[in-house]
């Protein structure tokens, strides 16, 4: 029997998550939870197999920083992270947490119960992109990763010369890429792009 931990904020996801799992003989959900930042005392409690983590829990605690505290304590538990968010950054932070799997909740081509059998059999299941969704004219997946660090910058209310000292480029660089980044999307200010990046959870500015 394998037993699971889900940390998920939405009661509703968490009770399908409860009822698809338990209808497998081969797994028992031995607590669920909203907040991330319990899951570790969840794991010291109890003999836990396996942990569902969603990206981002009640009271707006990471489940990546969840999830590398229980790598470190406990690594051979297995993490399989969970997001319905595009945000392009999630792939490589939960990689960076040492999560075994990611899993996208609404556009994931696995259903849970596949995903969590192939995760506890010793494979690691990452999908190889975040879902592209529409920024004005432009697809995500068209801005390059430097642009991405721009638009970041600029939905975390950073100016044009604090952007330039962050990235390590010049004021002139930075217009530069916001030229570039506007003309893609047909936007005529970056507060219509940021608008929208926030908004369609391209860019999470705490993530």
């Amino acid at each position: 029997m394998i037993n699971v931990l889900i940390v998920e904020d939405s009661k509703i996801s968490r009770e399908a998550f409860e009822r698809q799992l338990e209808s497998s003989p081969d797994y028992f959900v031995i607590a669920s939870i909203e907040n991330a930042a319990n899951a570790e005392i969840a794991c010291m409690r109890n003999k836990i197999d396996l942990v569902l983590m969603d990206v981002c829990t009640a009271d707006n605690e990471s489940g990546l920083i969840a999830a590398a505290k229980i790598k470190k304590h406990y690594p051979r538990v297995r993490i399989i992270i969970m997001t319905s968010m595009p945000e392009y950054s999630f792939l490589q932070k939960a990689k960076e947490s040492g999560c075994d799997s990611f899993w996208y909740k609404e556009q994931g081509d696995i259903s849970l119960t596949a995903i969590c059998d192939r995760t506890m059999r010793g494979e690691f299941l990452w999908p190889d992109k975040a879902p592209v969704v529409m920024i004005g004219l432009a697809r995500s997946d068209e801005f390059t990763e430097r642009e991405l660090d721009v638009i970041r910058a600029l939905a975390q209310g950073n100016r044009y010369e604090e952007i330039a000292e962050s990235l390590f480029m010049s004021v002139n660089t930075v217009k530069y890429h916001v030229k570039n980044i506007l003309q893609k999307t047909g936007f005529h200010s970056t507060i219509q792009l940021v608008a929208e990046v926030v908004e369609k959870r391209l860019i999470l500015p705490k993530y």
